[in-house]
């Protein structure tokens, strides 16, 4: 069982106990310390971004450079997004749960949580989606500090024309629950930051378990500008794993009012009609019918099949 560091980006506000469900202007980075409690803000450590980067290139120096017809095996450098109602220390058990069942267990690659300030409420529905909108310009920032290492790594490689200088890594995402709304925003931003490059693969795979986005996000119809066409474009291929047994998404569609299914719950609108890279699956045959909303993280069929949507398993063969 392979175990790498743990890192967290986060736009909390950093308050004397520790970081709070207020935004900050600028994001913060920590790495924790080996064998602690991470569950106490005190056992992680600040890192100035420029010691974060270096430590993830770091690390993903350490992976394999895997021939194309391995390209399944390929390790990743990825980021997790938590939810609504999930506060600092919620955030940290859920992620080191998923690094412990996925990424240590079959050894694939680096975990960092990304953590926005939810307020971890059932209350705090709506304050939640406006933190969770204006957390995008700060998320974005994040994928446009990504992409450039990436760039940066593929340009050294073509001009010493040496293959053992590219990237080693596939930067991956799994967003939960509204922090798909974080990811939707982000990428959105990233790409118009990034003059929507054509050529350009910023996120190979993105999961969004239960995502609390509108399902037609991704329908060709809606306009280039839009979300939905600028994700796509950003990404090499978009899995949302859905149920329709999820009635906390069920409440989420009741509070928004705007007559949109939620995409974790329905799946998509019309999946003939959506950019042929962006698919879904049903997995209410595959979780554990107890916590329906992260019921994909806790129950072993699910985390199966989202070990094969982040490998790049052709979704024919799931």
């Amino acid at each position: 069982m392979a175990k790498t560091p743990l890192f967290v980006v986060t736009n909390r506000k950093i308050g004397k106990d520790g970081p709070t469900d207020k935004r900050a202007d600028t994001l913060s980075y920590f790495t924790g310390k080996a064998g602690a409690d991470l569950t106490k803000f005190d056992n992680w450590v600040a890192l100035k971004g420029e010691a974060f980067v270096k430590a993830l290139r770091a690390e993903a120096a350490n992976f394999p450079l895997l021939p194309d017809e391995r390209n399944t095996e390929q390790k990743h450098v990825s980021l997790f997004v938590h939810g609504y109602n999930t506060d600092w220390s919620d955030g940290v058990t859920r992620y080191m749960q998923i690094k412990k069942a996925l990424y240590d267990a079959a050894d694939l690659g680096v975990l960092v949580l990304f953590s926005w300030p939810s307020n971890g409420s059932t209350a705090g529905y709506l304050p939640d989606r406006e933190d969770a909108r204006d957390s995008g310009p700060q998320t974005a920032e994040l994928f446009v500090r990504l992409h450039e290492v990436v760039a940066a790594e593929q340009r050294l490689a073509a001009a010493t024309n040496d293959p053992k200088k590219m990237c080693r890594a596939k930067i991956s995402v799994i967003a939960h629950s509204m922090g798909n709304y974080v990811v939707q925003k982000g990428l959105a931003v990233a790409a118009k930051r990034l003059n929507s490059p054509q050529l350009v693969t910023l996120v190979h795979q993105l999961a969004m378990v239960a995502a609390d986005v509108d399902n037609d996000l991704f329908q060709t119809d809606r306009a280039q500008e839009e979300d939905g066409s600028l994700m796509s474009n950003l990404c090499y291929r978009i899995g949302a794993l859905y149920t329709g047994l999820d009635d906390v998404l069920g409440a989420s569609a009741g509070l928004k009012h705007f007559g949109k299914r939620r995409l974790g719950r329905s799946g998509l609108a019309d999946a003939d009609a959506v950019w042929d890279n962006v698919f879904h699956a049903d997995v209410s045959d595959l979780i554990v019918k107890k916590d329906i909303h992260s019921a994909v993280f806790d129950s072993p069929k699910s985390l199966a099949l989202l070990e094969k949507l982040l490998r790049g398993v052709d979704r024919k063969h799931f």
